[in-house]
């Protein structure tokens, strides 16, 4: 009969509103990371925000804001594990901390509306697609200016590899696919191969690169007819 008596409707409609709010923020963010395919995506930001809602509103209707203080409390803390499953690391470099992040954010988001401030949740979440943005491309471009490779804790090598009889050209082509991606290199080598091919390898010399964008840069020297290899690799200085 207790499950009868805690039925309210004004409870009921708040408790709607707050995670509906959660849904439709946590799907904004997800929306973004889904586009462009990173690990956690829309339904894993749009769970993470309601799940927060969720935890904070039962906290805030038992025992008051006193609750869903310490309720949020143990919501930062938790995340973190969650956040800590979407971080590799792969040959020295580290990926997924910029995800980690967004879902640390998406639960923010779900807690301010668990807590019914609504207007704070959805300005957060304007906060968190400006970060994920409008940033980019001043990252990107600070990312491209060249440094002292020696600075730098990882080093990434772009190789390819061509017959002897098309080492120019394929060393023609390595250039110009770097330099339409703007991607500076610190040295462009060529030793032998085996008995009828060059290996060609380019340093670049930027502090970071889009793993991504560097696949697709491969892939597409792999397609030409002078190459017949073509792969990129990470490595640190320590």
């Amino acid at each position: 009969m207790q499950a009868f008596q805690n039925i309210d409707l004004a409870s009921f409609l708040d408790t709607l509103l707050s995670l509906s709010t959660a849904f439709f923020l946590g799907g904004a963010i997800g929306l973004e990371r889904q586009y462009r395919q990173r690990t956690a995506g829309l339904r894993t930001n749009v769970l993470v925000a309601v799940g927060a809602a969720i935890f904070v509103d039962i906290a805030y209707r038992l025992a008051g804001a006193d609750g869903a203080t310490r309720v949020i409390s143990y919501v930062v803390s938790g995340i973190g594990f969650l956040g800590a499953g979407v971080i590799m690391r792969e040959d020295g470099n580290v990926r997924g901390l910029n995800t980690a992040a967004t879902i640390w954010c998406s639960a923010a988001v779900g807690a301010c509306a668990g807590s019914d401030l609504i207007i704070e949740a959805v300005l957060g979440t304007a906060f968190v697609l400006a970060a994920n943005t409008l940033l980019r491309p001043i990252v990107n471009r600070i990312n491209r200016q060249p440094l002292d490779t020696e600075a730098v804790e990882v080093t990434n090598t772009v190789h390819v590899i061509s017959p002897k009889s098309w080492q120019r050209q394929a060393m023609q082509l390595l250039e110009a696919e770097l330099e339409k991606s703007r991607y500076p290199t610190r040295d462009l080598d060529a030793h032998a191969f085996g008995d009828d091919a060059v290996e060609i390898e380019a340093v670049l010399t930027v502090t970071g690169v889009d793993g991504e964008e560097l696949d697709a840069l491969v892939a597409r020297l792999a397609a030409s007819p002078y190459v017949t290899q073509a792969f990129w690799s990470p490595s640190t200085t320590e």
